[in-house]
């Protein structure tokens, strides 16, 4: 039988230096890497109760074309980039908290939703939408 695990999961901001603090300090995660090359920056993150996963966090023209990291930056900018990216808690007020006294935008406070978890919404620095359930 052959395994199959995520490695990394990217998301693309608008200022990687903004972004930092709300992942690292904000959301707990630790910061494994941090690579610059060519003009652009990819800092990624890890899970400490789930080795080998990472997320990691570059700008709009990392790895891609100019034409195309032009247009992903424009939509990132407004908020309407890919997302939302989901978390999952064992304490989401707790977590939801820490995240609105660290100064991330709420989208929603904790509530239970008819079509599953207990969960809340955030943005992040590059306006990226953040969702963290309850598991």
């Amino acid at each position: 039988m052959t395994n199959i695990a995520l490695a990394y999961s990217p998301i693309t901001v608008d200022d990687v230096d903004a972004a930092i603090p709300f992942y690292r300090d904000g959301l707990g995660l630790e910061v494994v890497n941090d690579v610059a090359y060519d003009g652009h920056r990819w800092v990624s993150f890890g899970f400490p109760d789930q080795p080998g996963l990472m997320l990691v966090v570059s700008d709009p023209s990392a790895g891609r074309s100019p034409e195309d990291g032009d247009a992903l930056q424009r939509l990132v900018v407004k908020g309407s980039g890919p997302g939302p990216y989901v978390f999952t808690t064992t304490d989401l007020d707790g977590t939801f908290e820490k995240l609105r006294s660290f100064g991330a935008e709420v989208l929603q406070e904790p509530k239970e939703q008819g079509w599953g978890p207990r969960d809340a919404a955030f943005r992040d620095p590059a306006g990226n939408h953040i969702r963290i359930n309850q598991v």
